[in-house]
């Protein structure tokens, strides 16, 4: 097979390469299998998976045309992967159009000659996600640039953590499966194309219709009521926003840009008109991602789901908790 300029192989002919956040292994690399399998059956073209060292060179490959890209986007223990976010609000010509749930399972692999253990490596995230186990072992942490990193460059004192597939692939030993604290753990990842592809490509994979899209929106006019009336203007059109974040415009105290998740499409009615109200109100706007509508469920908050502190009235509301809790 001929080669392509940096020396890695040239893709087959009807191949698209796709760029996941390697060394195989990761979670990354399992939603990019995934992906190829959407590829496939929806969109009729086969992927070549080519690995990358972090998700700026995932994104760098997708802006400068050199195929297409498998994004960790979303976590439901840890939520959105912030950096990745950034990313994408920063990028000129990229945008998601699809969106793959992978299950994240840990497993704690070390090496058949190991030492005693004194450490635990992993990717940030699949360190926080594994706050018991790390615990209990009493393991000093290391930090990797990924959880299969921590396995394929696992040291002979160290536990690694990661998904199970990394201990055949590194011929490692499983010192104790399910490591994580969270049962039904899942990661969203999306797939990103040039952005003159996007739409269209999700229309492809959802021709029914039923879209989510990603929106950032950054206010020119700042104080009182201005994030409020951005929210009216949402409620009032008849979206469901099923999320929403700000993050800091860097190095500018006390402005920020406004990400959120909205089921609708932007070139559907309702989210049209309102992001070109907002245009003609001189707000800046930004569609990150547009894809097909992932389940949400939506189940009642029960009282076992909240956290240990909080002001509560539940059955036997106690007022001099509620008072510690509000500082009133």
């Amino acid at each position: 097979m001929s080669q392509d300029p940096s020396g890695k192989p040239a893709t087959e002919p009807g191949r698209i390469p796709l760029h996941f956040l390697g060394p195989e292994g990761t979670f990354t690399h399992q939603a990019a299998l995934e992906a190829a399998s959407l590829m496939a059956t929806r969109l009729d073209c086969k992927a070549d998976l080519r690995p990358c060292s972090d998700a700026a060179a995932i994104v760098a490959a997708v802006e400068e045309g050199r195929g297409w890209g498998v994004l960790a986007w979303e976590n439901n223990v840890e939520g959105h992967v912030v950096p990745n976010m950034d990313a994408l609000i920063d990028a000129q010509a990229v945008a998601g159009f699809g969106m793959v749930r992978l299950p994240i399972v840990f497993d704690a692999f070390v090496r058949a000659d190991h030492d005693p253990l004194r450490q635990v490596a992993a990717h940030p995230h699949g360190l926080a996600q594994c706050k018991g186990f790390i615990t209990e072992t009493g393991l000093n942490q290391v930090t990797a640039n990924s959880n299969a990193a921590a396995c394929r460059d696992l040291g002979p004192d160290q536990v690694a953590l990661g998904p199970r597939i990394c201990g055949s692939l590194y011929g490692l030993e499983t010192y104790r499966r399910e490591v994580q604290d969270y049962q039904g753990a899942r990661t969203d990842f999306l797939l990103l194309a040039p952005r003159d592809q996007a739409a269209r490509l999700a229309r492809r994979l959802a021709p029914g219709g039923d879209f989510e899209s990603i929106v950032t929106f950054i206010p020119l006019n700042t104080g009182p009521g201005v994030l409020a009336n951005l929210l009216d203007r949402l409620r009032d059109a008849g979206l469901n926003m099923t999320s929403f974040m700000s993050r800091p415009i860097k190095g500018h105290d006390g402005t920020y840009s406004f990400v959120a998740s909205i089921d609708a499409a932007p070139w559907q009615k309702g989210l049209h008109q309102v992001l070109a109200d907002l245009l003609d109100r001189g707000d800046w706007l930004k569609t990150l991602a547009v894809h097909p509508r992932t389940p949400h469920p939506a189940p009642p908050i029960r009282e076992w789901m909240l956290p240990r502190a909080g002001a509560f009235r539940g059955e036997d509301p106690d007022t001099e908790t509620i008072s510690k809790e509000l500082l009133w």
